[in-house]
């Protein structure tokens, strides 16, 4: 009998070794950090190159004149002169200002009523589905109340930038809170978690990927409210990247308005790779993303 378990501890001490030699191997035979960088980007760099090469296609076709459509060529290098001019940084940094300030004003205001529509049952029977009927307007008809109330200025622009926002970064909190299980915030409780404390230590970190989520939709929305903004408000005391846009399309000159649209997109693009690389940090940490980075 005691031969018997022996026996079987040993054999158990062995599957467990062999399985965790497996677990090993798995990881030093692992992709390399140049081939996973790789793997994550060459598709973006397809993708790019498939649409520069129907852009140039359509442009050989003679569908539009080359005044109101450029090529690639002539885009890109117009790009190159506006990337080195002071026109496009100062415009830049009048834009990110606003994006900025804008954004920050909308997560505090969405948080907060967030918080108060997941947890208080009287401000969710009378502002939750006012919240997801503020995220489904079109920030361009914020627009006309905006400059009714603070003319062509800077409030006119901040006004809507926040009110595109802060719907969607309150739902995201809702949904967070609303998916925390009741098991952990009992046990929380019981662990002597009480009010703020509550919030902090148990229900704002299992709430948190949707809570990023929200914050990404809610940046996507600030974005596209700043940029109409820019273009509807026109201040001319101050230089913006939508302020340029509207400049180059009143004076036809179609290759700065495309250089300036790229600009645009690929700023887009960066501040999405800042919000994936932190939810993809957030899901690393909760174990439900392989450590090779999958």
């Amino acid at each position: 009998m005691a031969s018997d378990t022996l026996t079987g501890s040993a054999r158990t001490d062995a599957e467990i070794s062999g399985l965790d030699a497996l677990e090993i191997a798995g990881q030093e035979k692992g992709p390399s950090r140049l081939r996973r960088l790789w793997s994550a980007t060459w598709p973006k760099f397809a993708a790019l190159a498939m649409a520069v090469a129907l852009w140039q296609a359509v442009v050989w076709s003679g569908w539009k004149e080359p005044w109101a459509l450029p090529g690639p060529m002539v885009v890109f290098g117009d790009l190159g002169h506006y990337l080195v001019s002071s026109a496009l940084w100062e415009g830049l940094a009048t834009t990110a200002r606003r994006a900025a300030v804008g954004f920050a004003a909308a997560v505090a205001v969405g948080l907060l009523l967030g918080l108060g529509v997941a947890r208080v049952k009287v401000l969710r029977a009378a502002l939750g589905s006012m919240i997801t009927a503020l995220q489904t307007m079109p920030s361009i008809a914020w627009f006309p109340l905006a400059i009714l109330l603070f003319q062509l200025s800077e409030q006119a622009i901040f006004f809507v930038v926040v009110l595109g926002a802060a719907p969607s970064v309150a739902n995201g909190v809702i949904h967070g809170v609303d998916y925390v299980p009741p098991l952990l915030v009992r046990a929380g409780r019981n662990l002597g978690a009480r009010g703020l404390n509550l919030y902090r230590f148990v229900i704002a970190p299992a709430a948190l990927p949707a809570i990023v989520a929200g914050l990404k939709q809610g940046w996507a929305f600030a974005w596209r409210s700043l940029m109409a903004g820019e273009l509807l408000v026109v201040i001319a005391t101050r230089t913006s990247i939508g302020a340029q846009l509207t400049y180059a399309r009143e004076l036809s000159e179609a290759p700065r308005l495309m250089a300036i649209m790229i600009v645009i997109l690929v700023v887009g693009l960066l501040v999405d790779t800042a919000f994936g690389a932190a939810d993809k940090a957030i899901r690393r940490r909760w174990g439900v993303l392989d450590q090779a980075g999958n």
